[in-house]
């Protein structure tokens, strides 16, 4: 259980592996960090480097956010963490290497979802080898081989009869599901597409081979038997999606948006499914997911591929009958065909409710004998940043990765602005530092195409609210380059010429900060004004005053 509202509680598993990582991890990890800051010759005032290399009392505690929007969000979060690994000669040598592996936090929806998947089930790779594959992968079915992203979503052969036989395929492999008398829903035919792509077991070499199982019994929850889960290397990873349901309050619902703000958003850690909002706040164990009933508990239903395609679950946005691809009509009717179901809502991922009788006054799916689980964006809010609000995990510095599609597939900030939105409703529950209310703002301040710090000044009323860094795809990168990042969200797949290109220059977005005049292409501080951002609530629990570069910094990079 989550706890009721302020009094919220993390799992003691949660709890151990966050402490475990933030002793035998993270101390070391914000060393190496601090060396690759200090290495760019630009004098730290003495309390960063003291808070850095943990000679004083206080420590950072940062978390991750990576937003949604399809493949491209996937690219743009992947090469953001390219820039953050320590693992990357390059981003150490930039100064802002190793900045990922102080990470506690990692949370990711929808595009961003499919990135965090990858990463945390296929054991932490570089983010290399995680969109290319190893360079001599052993083809096995608990193998990682890449994203495959240079075959589509839709239809990857491009010859019909291929396609047309490839989901039949996908259709078939549902039928298990269905024999043990669950709802098999468009989500799940999509999250076996998915799994080619973002769980082990696919490579170029076996893509339409069916005696592989592509991906199936990879489980979210055995994410925790991997190595570097259970070395504490990687920071803990959630994944974020939204609740559609009965009788919700559609006068809450942002203009162009699905889900109201006042639903509760379900997160899929890989220990607990549920929600810390404050109309649920309650969880169940991830893996006992598939459990219908009191006397058996039901394992193997937390398919890492079918949580990733819940995360994405854009479909309830389209008219079935007329929107989707002709490929998904086919689709459509195989599942029809194959797995009768009438009455079967087939545009959401359907989950069997284990909050079931739970909270009836306030969660309004509490009578419902399944939840219906959609995209994490369909409320606005396309950065999961609610999940890392949380109290309990005690983030004080979020750094908000947003590739969402807002203008020209460039993001303007509104993604910021329903999540301010959505703390409003919920403010005894959450806390949250002030943003621009539209995204005109924004885009007239440039918020988007420079690193942006909020919430920089507390008073006693928001002393616990975090830090947000936001670096956003909002725009051409400050070389002059022409821009490749801002790819549509209906592209479904990407050559690997096309996906280097967009991680070198994702690579200068990341550790360009913002030049001081029109003749410099990057800021030369802007590894030690990221520093001094993500150490800055540590320095004010210390009584430190803000001094030196990072006095001149925050006036810089903070919006006020």
């Amino acid at each position: 259980m989550a706890g009721s509202t302020g009094n919220q509680s993390l799992s003691s598993s949660e709890a151990a592996y966050v402490k475990a990582r933030r002793s035998n991890v993270l101390p070391q990890a914000w060393k190496t960090y601090l060396a690759n800051v200090e290495a760019t010759n630009v004098t730290l005032p003495s309390y960063v480097s003291s808070i850095l290399n943990g000679s004083s009392s206080e420590t950072p505690n940062l978390g991750i956010a990576t937003s949604g929007g399809g493949y491209r969000a996937a690219i743009f979060g992947a090469g953001v963490l390219n820039a953050l690994d320590g693992r990357n000669t390059t981003s150490n040598s930039a100064g802002i290497g190793g900045l990922l592996q102080t990470a506690t936090y990692l949370s990711g929806l929808s595009g961003g979802a499919w990135f965090v998947t990858s990463l945390a089930q296929a054991n932490f790779p570089t983010i290399q080898e995680l969109i290319f594959g190893y360079p001599h992968p052993t083809v096995a079915n608990n193998s990682w081989g890449g994203w495959n992203a240079d075959y589509s979503l839709y239809a990857p052969s491009g010859n019909p009869f291929t396609d047309l036989d490839y989901l039949s395929h996908l259709a078939q492999e549902l039928e298990g599901k269905y024999d043990a008398h669950y709802a098999v829903t468009f989500a799940d035919y999509w999250s076996r597409a998915l799994a080619r792509h973002f769980v082990n077991g696919t490579f170029s070499s076996n893509f339409f081979d069916e005696s592989y199982t592509h991906g199936a019994g990879i489980l979210w929850s055995s994410v925790a038997d991997t190595e570097s889960f259970q070395s504490y290397a990687i920071p803990f990873p959630i994944i974020a999606a939204d609740l559609l349901a009965p009788g919700q309050n559609t006068s809450e619902e942002l203009s162009g948006d699905d889900i109201p703000l006042s639903n509760p958003i379900m997160e899929f850690n890989v220990y607990e499914m549920g929600s810390f909002d404050p109309m649920l706040s309650a969880f169940a164990p991830t893996k006992y997911l598939g459990t219908t009933n009191n006397s058996v508990c039901i394992t193997n239903y937390d398919q890492a591929a079918l949580v990733a395609g819940s995360s994405s679950e854009l479909f309830n946005e389209v008219n079935f009958t007329s929107s989707l691809p002709s490929v998904f009509q086919d689709a459509i009717s195989l599942i029809n065909e194959l797995l009768p179901e009438p009455g079967i809502e087939l545009d959401v991922a359907s989950w069997p409710n284990p909050f079931y009788g739970v909270a009836p006054g306030t969660f309004l799916s509490s009578s419902q004998t399944d939840l219906r689980i959609v995209d994490g964006g369909e409320d606005g809010e396309n950065i999961p940043l609610q999940i890392l609000l949380v109290k309990a995990r005690g983030l004080d510095t979020i750094l908000a990765i947003d590739a969402s599609s807002n203008t020209n597939n460039f993001a303007d900030g509104s993604a910021l602005i329903a999540s301010q939105d959505r703390v409003n409703l919920l403010s005894s529950t959450y806390s949250f530092p002030p943003v621009p209310t539209t995204a005109s703002e924004f885009t007239a301040h440039n918020l988007t195409t420079k690193p942006t710090f909020f919430g920089c000044n507390t008073t006693s009323a928001n002393e616990t609210t975090p830090l947000m860094i936001y670096l956003a795809n909002g725009g051409p990168a400050h070389n002059g380059e022409v821009p490749v990042t801002n790819t549509s969200t209906l592209q479904v797949s990407y050559g690997a010429s096309q996906i280097q290109s967009m991680l070198d220059q994702i690579f200068v977005i990341s550790t360009q900060g913002y030049p001081t005049s029109s003749s410099m292409t990057t800021d030369p501080e802007w590894p030690a004004c990221l520093a001094c951002a993500v150490v800055d609530r540590a320095r004010e629990r210390a009584g430190e005053a803000r001094s030196g570069v990072c006095e001149t910094c925050l006036a810089r990079y903070c919006w006020s």
